[in-house]
């Protein structure tokens, strides 16, 4: 029986260090694109309701705080038009740490399957090998065979692609996994950083009829208010769901830090802060997407989230980067997300305002 690390892939992000070394050489710096880690400061509201909440000598619940749960429900009504019971709300240790564990805590195992989009999160597949269920790469749930599956990823806005899944794409989706007691799992990470499309949380009444049964949304604060540092998220959905995943974590002790809570309670409720980041996002965008265009490279998707999803003719995705290392930027090749990614690279916007007009400046020398 093999061990559980020889289960899982090779990290991704190892096969980059070569090509971070060659972009640090260059004369100007590096411009750093190939991670979607925050750089700017974590907002006032926040730091003030964490140093205020500092002194915790006990331990805090698994279920999180009534406030903190009245604050992610009150959220998503405000800004999603998603109706949500606030016991229905789990806050989680990062949303890494629930996408990589949900498959173990829904007690799937060898012999269930675990779907997952084409172009995807890695952590996606490697949940499902944690588990010792067999992860499957398929966008048209129709044209998967008879074998049971247990579990759907859906990602909208994705990760690489910055594609938003419309309307009625999410409701085929719900629909077909509700006819087979498939659970849907949508992560929504990226759902408050809209720029050409408006994303849908699978949760809004538009795809889900008004019902939450078989769906658990997944959100971060780490992009819309800088809090990746601060290692919070929750899960809400089918009170179900919820509730069996609640038991499960109390279990084990994974539990959020309680001025974790209380720093997460301040920004889920203050709207001006996000307001402002997802400006500063849309003109990076506003600067880099054209200096691709006028480079060479085709745009495709990237209608929302943090990532431009790019292609140059006559290049797969390591030439690319290679090619984008040689000038000092740093991208993640497209293959890290699927082998649909072979020609593309993954554009982050997380850098600085200076660091996004030095990469402008050396594409157009590239032109």
């Amino acid at each position: 029986m093999p061990t559980l690390a020889a289960r899982l892939p090779r990290f991704p992000w190892d096969a980059l260090e070569p090509y971070r070394a060659k972009a640090l050489a260059h004369v100007g710096g590096i411009v750093d694109l190939s991670i979607g880690t925050p750089v700017d400061s974590v907002p006032d509201v926040v730091r003030e309701a964490l140093a205020a909440a500092s002194d915790a000598p006990g331990y805090p619940a698994t279920a999180g705080t009534r406030a903190l749960r009245q604050a992610a429900a009150g959220w998503l009504a405000r800004r999603h038009q998603v109706t949500v019971d606030p016991d229905a709300v789990l806050p989680v240790i990062g949303t890494k740490e629930l996408i990589a564990g949900l498959p173990t805590l829904l007690g799937l195992g060898p012999g269930d399957v675990v779907v997952h989009p084409e172009l995807a999160y890695p952590t996606y597949d490697v949940g499902a090998r944690m588990a010792g269920a067999r992860p499957v790469a398929a966008d048209g749930l129709l044209s998967l065979g008879p074998e049971p599956v247990r579990l759907v990823w859906l990602n909208s806005p994705s990760n690489p692609t910055g594609r938003v899944l419309p309307a009625e794409h999410l409701r085929k989706a719900v629909a077909w996994a509700r006819e087979r007691s498939t659970v849907v799992a949508s992560d929504e990470c990226y759902i408050s950083l809209g720029f050409t499309e408006h994303p849908l949380s699978v949760l809004h009444p538009d795809v889900c009829g008004g019902s939450h049964e078989g769906l658990l949304s997944v959100h971060s604060l780490s992009k819309r208010s800088n809090m990746a540092g601060y290692r919070f998220g929750f899960v809400t959905g089918d009170p179900a769901l919820v509730a069996e995943l609640l038991a499960i974590r109390k279990q084990a002790g994974m539990i959020v830090p309680g001025p974790v809570q209380a720093a997460a309670v301040a920004a889920l409720g203050d709207d001006a802060h996000a307001d402002a980041q997802q400006a500063r996002y849309a003109a990076r965008r506003a600067v880099l997407l054209p200096a691709l265009e006028a480079a060479g490279w085709a745009v495709e998707y990237s209608q929302a989230g943090l990532y431009l999803w790019a292609a140059h003719p006559g290049q797969d995705c390591w030439e690319s980067v290679g090619a984008l290392a040689e000038a000092g930027i740093l991208v993640a090749p497209g293959s890290m997300y699927g082998s649909r990614g072979g020609r593309h690279v993954r554009v982050a916007l997380t850098a600085t305002d200076e660091r996004i007009a030095a990469a402008a400046e050396r594409l157009a020398a590239l032109a």
